[in-house]
């Protein structure tokens, strides 16, 4: 797999993990661009020979938390921040695993700071896969160099190792449902259990559809037979429903809280 690193010129984290891509991995493909990378709709056809692209950014949030994150962009609702209404991003179970497995061990020595999956969320929406990982959530963050070194270094090692480490893996791709933004039913699933999740669907986005969970589906690139939901992180009725989707799409259902992690 070819991969490109898109940072913008516009977000701070972006340009220090930038510079330093280029600097202390120059053999990485590594771009800055003009615009927010929310709103990079185009970067797929502008950089068509690369199979997969990585979004290293700031991660803004009302909260101030030290964090790290990692997710698939998309929206499932409305396109208030890029992207297209409904439409989620193509993204790889199997990446995002061993991604934020690399993470979680690169950060260790970083105690202060947080490291955690978000759901699905916002733009751009392009056709080829991809992620976004973050420093977050001010500017006392996106200006730690030491962080921004700690994001360069899990991108050169996950890209660098994904292809030989994931071979050998039993890993079973999988989609998740419910919770909230932050997502802590799925992360230790995520670091130390056999399932992959590639996107996660919060319980705001209820009253889920079938065309939802179908499309995060049809926008993973390993088969989903599985879906991991969040038990506690959904009202009565709303597990009610989700059991019927699943049920008639055929989809294995498990309890985040039955795993093994």
């Amino acid at each position: 797999m070819k991969f490109l690193i898109i940072s913008s010129k516009e977000d701070m984290a972006g340009v220090s993990i930038h510079n330093l891509l280029k600097k202390e991995y120059p053999e990485l493909e590594a771009v800055l661009i003009d615009k927010e990378t929310i709103f990079a709709d185009s970067l797929d056809r502008d950089y068509p020979i690369f199979d997969f692209f990585i979004f290293a950014t700031r991660h803004q949030s009302q909260q101030h938390r030290k964090t790290f994150s990692l997710h698939a962009p998309g929206n499932w609702l409305k396109a208030d921040y890029g992207g297209q209404a409904g439409k989620v991003c193509n993204t790889s179970a199997f990446f995002l695993k061993y991604l934020f497995q690399v993470l979680d061990q690169e950060a260790k020595n970083k105690s202060d700071f947080e490291v955690t999956l978000e759901v699905t969320h916002h733009g751009p929406f392009i056709k080829k896969p991809c992620v976004f990982i973050e420093i977050g959530t001010t500017i006392e963050e996106w200006e730690d160099k030491e962080a921004a070194r700690i994001i360069c270094k899990t991108i050169k090692k996950a890209i660098s190792n994904f292809e030989k480490e994931v071979v050998s893996k039993n890993w079973v791709s999988s989609i998740a449902i419910g919770g909230l933004h932050y997502c802590p039913a799925f992360n230790k699933i995520q670091i130390s259990s056999e399932y992959a999740i590639s996107h996660i669907i919060p319980q705001y986005v209820f009253p889920i559809t079938e065309e939802v969970i179908k499309e995060a589906i049809s926008k993973t690139n390993e088969p989903i037979k599985t879906v991991i939901i969040d038990w506690k992180g959904l009202k009565s009725e709303e597990k009610k429903v989700t059991m019927e989707i699943c049920e008639k799409i055929g989809l294995k259902v498990v309890k985040s809280s039955d795993i093994n992690k």
